[in-house]
């Protein structure tokens, strides 16, 4: 059940796991950015929620056609002011009261209108900082690492080329089945990308730029 949970906070990341015969995945290009909207549309209409596009820029409406919902980073952002707040709250508290209380005019150890300062510098600066960590979290990022890299293909990403990947962690995923539907909408270049870790010749994974043997991503059309 562990293992479970902790498989789809990473698919939530998009950071799949491969299947029987370290296969990753199935990559297919699209000519253009309209494309590949449509075809993200098709494939979440078709029930897999285990796919992720890549584009060298944001296309408006890819996140509608994926199916994806509001980001969650609202609430890493709530929690880090509520955070800054309380803090801000104790501190102005416990130094003016507890630790260093003087008496000058009368005046009370602790009031919020003097506070109020504090507690909103704190409130902005920790919201900023568990907004920038809750990105960070949400997307698994730093990521150095993705199979993806062993397209031979994938570093046009960066550039003029639009990609559809589906993960064979996804339920509904079957090599011919898949590798069918998406030529069906359009898919050019189909790709089976596996994750060995390692390049063809033993070393460590090469760069998304270096070329990469039909062992690790195979051309099917």
């Amino acid at each position: 059940m562990l293992n479970n949970l902790l498989r789809s906070a990473k698919a939530s990341m998009s950071i799949y796991e491969p299947i029987k015969d370290d296969v990753y995945g199935v990559l297919a290009e699209y000519p253009n950015p309209g494309a590949l909207l449509h075809a993200a549309e098709d494939v979440h209409k078709a029930g897999y929620k285990k796919f992720d596009t890549h584009t060298p820029f944001p296309v408006h409406g890819m996140d509608k056609a994926m199916g994806l919902g509001n980001s969650n980073v609202g609430y890493f952002c709530l929690l880090g002011g509520i955070t800054g707040l309380s803090l801000a709250i104790w501190l102005q508290w416990w130094t003016g009261q507890v630790d260093y209380p003087i008496n000058i005019s009368g005046k009370p150890f602790f009031a919020f209108e003097p506070s109020i300062p504090v507690m909103f510098e704190l409130t902005v600066l920790f919201s900023a900082y568990a907004a920038v960590i809750g990105m960070l979290l949400l997307n698994g990022l730093p990521r150095p690492y993705n199979p993806l890299f062993y397209s031979s293909s994938f570093s046009r990403a960066s550039d003029d080329a639009f990609f559809l990947f589906i993960a064979a962690e996804d339920d509904k995923f079957d090599m011919e089945k898949t590798q069918a539907f998406l030529k069906e909408i359009g898919g050019t270049n189909l790709e089976v990308v596996h994750d060995r870790g390692t390049s063809s010749d033993g070393s460590e994974g090469e760069d998304i730029d270096g070329s990469q043997s039909p062992q690790e991503a195979e051309v099917l059309m």
